[in-house]
Parts: C-alpha cells; structure tokens; sequence
C-alpha cells in the first residue's frame, strides 16, 4: 500500500474513513459499469466484488446498540446494494449498478455534508454530526 495512503488511512476520523469507503465504492461501480460495457468479464466482477466488499465494511461499522432504527434501516439499504450488483453481475446488466450507483452518491453527499458542517465548526460540532459518528460509525 502507499505510505501517504496508509497514513492518510490511520490519520482519519471516523467520517473521513467512511467518505473514503465511499468513494472507494463508487470508483467500483463506475469500474464495473465501463467493464460491463466492454465485455471484461473478470474485471467486472472483480470491480462489482470490490464494492460489494465496502458494502460488507460499511454493515460492519454500524453501531445497533446505539441506535437501533438507524442501524437497521442503513443495514437493510446496504444489504438491498448487495443484492443489486449480485444481480448485476450474474445476469450481465447494467440496471443495478445504475440504482446502487445513485444511491451510493446520495449517501456520500449526505455523509460529505456532515464532513463540511464539523470542517466549519472547529470548536462546536454540528448535534447532526454527532449523531451521525455516535449511532451511525464505529468510533
């Protein structure tokens, strides 16, 4: 791995790690799109198990024991991504990575908010934001 990478990595807070598992997802499925359209079978898949991956990573972060609504509903939208590039990648079409693309966007713009609110608050965090690291991310 790339040492600025691996530092940037271990720097980060808990937010900054999910926008970067975010677009690590998005970048898959952008990947797997363009693959799908020129036939690369094994890059493909290997983008769509990619963001399948981040998928898995972002379930394994949410906090139930805090916010058990939250938690539930997130883990059934990831769960429902999951099971779109599965059907996209068995049945070769590019209708779920479209769906799992545009909601994945929507969460990271949603998360890239919270980012900017606690950015401009360096002594005050946003009561969003703080909600969002303690129920919805793994400390």
């Amino acid at each position: 791995m790339n040492p600025y990478f691996e530092q940037m990595i271990l720097s980060a807070s808990p937010l900054e790690l999910l926008r970067l598992l975010y677009q690590k997802a998005i970048a898959s499925v952008r990947d797997a799109r363009v693959h799908l359209r020129e036939q690369r079978i094994a890059e493909r898949c290997a983008s769509i198990n990619a963001a399948y991956l981040v998928l898995l990573e972002l379930t394994g972060s949410l906090k139930h024991e805090d916010s058990p609504e939250l938690a539930a509903r997130l883990k059934g939208l990831y769960g429902y991504m999951q099971a779109r590039l599965i059907e996209a990648n068995l049945n070769q079409t590019d209708d779920g990575l479209v769906e799992v693309l545009a909601l994945l966007t929507t969460l990271a713009e949603a998360w890239n908010g919270i980012l900017e609110i606690r950015g401009a608050e360096e002594t005050s965090v946003s009561p969003a934001a703080e909600i969002a690291v303690r129920y919805a991310v793994s400390a």
